[in-house]
């Protein structure tokens, strides 16, 4: 079992795209590369999600326009460079893409490969990235043979050589194919945009991204750090950032037959993995975000709201301090006593109709006389060893008992995984929520913006998977073929 509420963003993306967590360098090529992609400023693919979004539409509509500027031609270049650079090292033998004493004159480059790499004109992007793996001290065999070129390369070649790098030991080992790995910086541009495109039009400047110099992100920052200040409108501190990690760790993904994956399967089905050339990548991407919506994606909010409405009007200041100096008992009493009248009342009204508590029991995890959510019961536990402390979910915990001694269950309902999505969202937003910073609309779209960051990733892996083992208008995924649990 891969634990991915303990690996950050980047370790993510890299398992997503490659299959492999991916070392210190690894991750360091992941931050450079989608830390260029997300600055979308001058993009049309920005201009495109701004208008989604002044047209009221949705989180996930936002995103989904900015994505449909992201087609093939977009990145033909780059995918042609990674292509070429796939067969010219393997003819090489090259066995390490971090070999320091590799033979790069061993590698010709012909005419046509040179006019796809190098830069008619100074290319901002491609310096950009260069700048980026300098201050880092990233490692890429391919990225030395570019810098041997007379010419500056063009960026199209940047990020090619470092996503081939990403890719060599996987695919070397057979843990990918060659079409994921040439279609690689594909999905960088569609990752780095949609954590772009998720932002205010007004948040993107010719030299800054939320605030943050790009130089600084593509040369410093953490792909987890520049995403959760995305969300967040600042930067976070360290027990938000853990808690952001570890909300994407698990949302990233629930298996493929959910309707997110379904969407972006089924649009990989609908162009033919057959004839894989023919897939847009950025349509099964819009095929996810299609299959996100308020009651998927957007639900997150409910668990929020329902916290917010038994918090309101306590003194709380910091969720995360244990000496709060609540009696979360008194307060979890006087829910289940009026959840006990409502569900008296509706049945005396003989309605089979009742309004659940958002986070609250679950069909899988029931009947025992005390249940768990595995899943919520790992969280609280790696908290606790980290010496975080969250009361809303305290409060989830002390809810359920008082539930079952109001009679309101027959067991003691166990605290679901959303219960633990909203304690920690509303853990990361309640100061500013308090001081009247954000709305409740504002929370809504954070909530569901968030479990776009997640999902984007696990739509990745199952939209590559399916390129490469699915067939034509089929979707199916069998269980035994399922190589990760996360």
């Amino acid at each position: 079992m891969l634990d991915a509420a303990r690996q950050s963003m980047e370790a993510n993306v890299c398992l997503a795209l490659v299959r492999e967590l991916g070392a210190e360098n690894d991750q360091a090529l992941i931050n450079i590369a989608l830390g260029a992609a997300i600055d979308l400023y001058g993009d049309p693919a920005l201009t495109a999600a701004q208008a989604a979004r002044e047209a009221g539409n949705s989180p996930n509509t936002d995103i989904a326009a900015a994505l449909s500027i992201l087609g093939p031609r977009r990145v033909e270049r780059a995918r042609r460079v990674a292509s070429a650079m796939v067969e010219k090292f393997s003819l090489a033998g090259l066995r390490s893409p971090l070999d320091e004493r590799f033979d790069l004159s061993s590698v010709k480059a012909d005419a046509e490969t040179r006019r796809l790499l190098v830069a008619d004109r100074p290319d901002p992007k491609a310096e950009l990235m260069m700048a980026g793996l300098k201050a880092r001290g990233a490692r890429s065999v391919f990225i030395r043979w570019l810098e041997g070129f007379e010419q500056r390369p063009n960026a199209a070649a940047v990020l090619a050589a470092i996503t081939t790098t990403l890719a060599w030991g996987p695919l070397r080992r057979k843990v990918i194919s060659r079409l994921s790995a040439e279609n690689l910086p594909w999905f960088i541009r569609l990752l780095g945009a949609t954590i772009g495109a998720s932002v205010d039009a007004s948040l993107h400047a010719e030299d800054r991204f939320c605030g943050t110099p790009i130089k600084e992100i593509v040369g410093k920052r953490s792909l987890t750090e520049v995403a959760c200040r995305a969300l967040l409108g600042r930067d976070a501190k360290p027990d938000e950032l853990f808690a952001y990690q570890a909300l994407i760790g698990l949302l990233l993904t629930n298996g493929p037959g959910a309707i997110t994956i379904q969407g972006a399967k089924g649009a990989v089905s609908a162009d033919g993995p057959e004839s894989p050339d023919r897939v847009q990548l950025n349509k099964a991407m819009l095929g996810f975000l299609t299959h996100s919506g308020y009651a998927h994606g957007g639900n997150g909010y409910e668990g929020i709201s329902f916290l917010i409405e038994q918090f309101q009007g306590t003194d709380l200041i910091d969720p995360s301090d244990p000496n709060h100096g609540l009696d979360l008992a008194s307060l979890a009493r006087r829910c289940a006593d009026e959840y006990a009248r409502y569900k008296s009342s509706k049945k005396a009204a003989g309605s089979l109709e009742l309004k659940k508590i958002p986070g609250v029991n679950h069909p899988v995890f029931k009947d025992k006389a005390v249940n768990h959510d595995p899943r919520e019961v790992y969280i609280w536990q790696l908290l606790k060893d980290r010496g975080e402390y969250d009361v809303f979910h305290d409060y989830y915990r002390v809810l359920v008992q008082a539930l079952f001694e109001a009679g309101v269950s027959r067991t003691v309902y166990c605290v679901n995984i959303d219960a633990v999505i909203a304690a920690l969202l509303l853990k990361i937003f309640w100061q500013s929520y308090r001081r009247g910073d954000c709305s409740s609309k504002a929370l809504e779209n954070a909530a569901f913006t968030l479990f776009l960051h997640a999902r984007m990733i696990g739509s990745v892996s199952e939209i590559d998977d399916h390129l490469n083992r699915g067939r034509n208008m089929d979707t199916r995924a069998p269980a035994s073929r399922c190589q990760f649990v996360t």
